[in-house]
């Protein structure tokens, strides 16, 4: 996904969903906080399909295109972000010093 064609509202959206998260983390596992983020993204995804195919007959029609393109998107975003931590694993994992 190219950040020059994304614009600063779409940031602002994932920013603020980030930052949820990491406050969640500080009273609660990370990994539950994680599956918790993307059990909704998966609520919401759905609701998405279903607002869009309008009816139960249409949805059942384009689950497997909807299964196939969510997956398709998670995994390209997933491997983007790998490999950008790799990239900078240093520099976003730099010790936090105490105050």
């Amino acid at each position: 996904m190219s950040n020059e064609i994304l614009d600063q509202a779409f940031w602002h959206r994932v920013n603020t969903i980030i930052n949820s998260a990491n406050d969640q983390c500080d009273s609660a596992d990370p990994n539950h906080v994680t599956a918790s983020t993307m059990y909704a993204a998966a609520r919401f995804n759905a609701f998405i399909v279903a607002s869009s195919t309008g009816n139960t007959e249409n949805m059942q029609r384009e689950k497997q295109r909807a299964l196939d393109h969510f997956t398709e998107q998670f995994r390209s975003m997933m491997a983007e972000n790998l490999d950008d931590f790799i990239a900078n694993f240093d520099r976003y994992m730099e010790p936090v010093p105490p105050q």
